[in-house]
């Protein structure tokens, strides 16, 4: 099939790879042309001028943002995908951001007879690139089911979640759940290493109680060795638990916890964490006590 993929950051470029690997015929476009280039050049691949040349070339459009801005400047904004796309092809929005503007875009191309999923993703870095994320889609289940195999070209699990919007919701609630335990991590953890706790014995205590989590599992031996490339960046969950915090405030629901986790990843950007990875947070409460979790750490560190 003719897709076209915009957005090619750290899980956009995964994301086009495992398209291609499955025989896609691939276009791609990204805000940074030189790096839409060189993807194109390394992967025997066309880059398109703008969102409506892509779409143009595409029966099925990807699309892979940073925020709700992002997002709608590529698929209505001048030049966007709604403007080159025709009548019956499909728009998938992969980028995790506002439920209510993404099904306001949706409707502005379901005038032009253009088919519109969300489908926010989540596995990171490693996911796109091995072909392994989870997938939450909302939109029409026919069309979902139409697009199946393009999303199994990259993913694992699909979720089914409702009508527009649907995915979107159950994205942003994973991510302040995430977020919420992101905070949970980093206030334990500086707690238990300035009480002198060794931070080795603590997470193990963590692996294998009722407190055990998937972030703990798989981020805190980053922490321990101080190693914070980014596979999703502070910035991106500061974003996504604002996000949280918008949809709380349509549907009448308080968040005070995701509230002060929110400020805090706020406050890891102010401090310069922003473009670290989320476990890279803990070093604006690490900062302010004089207490850095590392391994070897000891209660005066």
């Amino acid at each position: 099939m003719k897709v076209g993929f915009l957005g090619l950051g750290i899980m956009g470029q995964g994301m086009a790879q495992q398209l291609i690997k499955a025989g896609h015929n691939l276009t791609v476009w990204s805000h940074n042309r030189e790096k839409a280039a060189e993807f194109s050049k390394v992967h025997s691949c066309s880059p398109g001028e703008t969102p409506a040349d892509v779409a143009r070339n595409s029966h099925a459009c990807f699309v892979c943002v940073g925020d709700t801005n992002m997002s709608r400047e590529v698929i209505v904004g001048r030049s966007g995908l709604i403007e080159g796309a025709a009548s019956g092809s499909l728009i998938v929005d992969c980028s995790t951001i506002s439920p209510s503007a993404s099904k306001q875009m949706g409707a502005e191309l379901a005038e032009k007879g253009i088919r519109f999923l969300d489908a926010p993703c989540t596995g990171s870095k490693a996911g796109a690139e091995s072909g392994t994320l989870s997938f939450m889609i909302g939109g029409d289940q026919a069309v979902f089911e139409e697009a199946r195999p393009l999303f199994m070209a990259m993913g694992q699990t699909l979720y089914y979640c409702g009508g527009p919007g649907k995915g979107l919701h159950a994205k942003v609630t994973q991510n302040l759940v995430l977020g919420n335990i992101v905070e949970a991590f980093n206030e334990g953890l500086v707690l238990s290493t300035k009480g002198g706790v060794d931070p080795e014995v603590m997470i193990e205590i963590l692996n294998n109680t009722g407190a055990r989590s998937g972030y703990v599992a798989g981020k805190a031996n980053s922490v321990l060795q101080r190693e914070f490339a980014p596979t999703f960046s502070v910035r991106w969950l500061e974003k996504d638990l604002g996000l949280a915090l918008e949809v709380g405030a349509e549907l009448g629901v308080p968040l005070p916890a995701t509230s002060v986790s929110q400020q805090q990843m706020r406050l890891a950007r102010a401090m310069g964490y922003g473009d670290e990875d989320i476990c890279g947070s803990i070093r604006a409460l690490e900062q302010i006590t004089a207490c850095q979790v590392r391994s070897g750490a000891t209660s005066d560190s």
